[in-house]
């Protein structure tokens, strides 16, 4: 069973800046900072990196260091077909 770790804000945003930086591939930002090289446990990562990397380019840092848990509430949108 696989415990779900937390990553510091620091930890994300290096992670981001050196793939950038460097020019890599999110494969290669995987292999690099958690030494992975199976597909399936590479994919997982590799998704994770991808979310850091929408959320810093979409917020900034500061969405990274927004506290994420749980699933996103949607309280704004009506749900289509009632009233």
């Amino acid at each position: 069973m696989r415990k779900n770790r937390k990553y510091s804000p620091e930890f994300k945003i290096s992670c981001i800046m050196d793939m950038w930086s460097n020019h890599l591939g999110y494969g290669e930002t995987v292999r690099k900072y958690w030494g992975v090289s199976t597909s399936i446990e590479s994919d997982r990562y590799r998704s994770q990196l991808k979310l850091w990397e929408r959320i810093f380019l979409e917020e900034g840092e500061a969405g990274i260091y927004k506290e994420r848990c749980g699933r996103t509430t949607k309280m704004d949108n009506p749900i289509k077909g009632r009233n």
